[in-house]
């Protein structure tokens, strides 16, 4: 088997994969409806981060452990369930402060928040939120192990090609994240009205907790 005959379809199967409802997609939506573009490069950056991880610990063959293992994939389970759920936890504490701010002046208050995030380094928070929600989802590491051997040619270096196609999996989903975050943010002086925001807020907030008590559930 030669690895540019199969790399048409693992691009497909890469393709379909990003494009699933998830974590990642939620991430993405929220960012760049509240925050904008820019802001929601972090998080991408840091998805991505931790999705390549993954793959290196495949090719290694600790997520391979990490799917064996009944305790480990429990732990995982859990820790990703408590950090979505946070997440979404989050989401409603500002819906809740700026219906508060409401009766004050929200104008201030909803002008002052992406400027805070930006002196308090939200950047990095954005990408380490992303790389924590990427490397807690316990489905990423039985996914890994049963995705890239199919494509791994026989006699190539198991860890290198691995580590290739991660790259190129990597890349693309990066640019159609992108392409998905600038197309949202693109519409976000409707989507941070404060009426609109609030709604928006507390939506996701709601999904991303849904998402955590489906990881709670997942089974083994």
């Amino acid at each position: 088997m030669d690895l540019l005959s199969e790399l048409p379809a693992f691009l497909l199967a890469v393709l379909l994969i990003s494009a699933s409802p998830g974590p990642a997609i939620a991430l993405i939506l929220r960012r760049a409806a509240l925050r904008g573009f820019r802001r929601t490069v972090p998080v991408v950056l840091g998805l991505e981060a931790g999705l390549y991880l993954w793959a290196l610990l495949a090719a290694a063959g600790v997520a391979a452990l990490v799917a064996a293992s009944e305790a480990a994939f429990v732990v995982l389970r859990v820790v990703g369930a408590i950090v979505l759920i946070l997440l979404g936890v989050r989401a409603w504490r500002t819906v809740w402060r700026e219906r508060r701010a409401a009766t004050g002046s929200p104008a201030v208050h909803l002008e002052a928040g992406p400027t805070s995030e930006a002196g308090r380094g939200g950047g990095w928070r954005a990408f380490g939120e992303g790389v924590l929600v990427q490397l807690a989802n316990p489905k990423a590491a039985v996914f890994m192990v049963a995705f890239f051997p199919q494509f791994v040619p026989t006699g190539r270096p198991v860890f290198q090609t691995t580590a290739l196609l991660a790259a190129v999996q990597v890349g693309l989903e990066t640019v159609l994240y992108l392409s998905l975050a600038a197309s949202v943010s693109s519409a976000g002086g409707w989507f941070r009205r404060p009426r609109i925001r609030r709604r928006l807020e507390a939506v996701s907030g709601t999904v991303l907790v849904g998402l955590g008590l489906r990881v709670a559930a997942t089974s083994h």
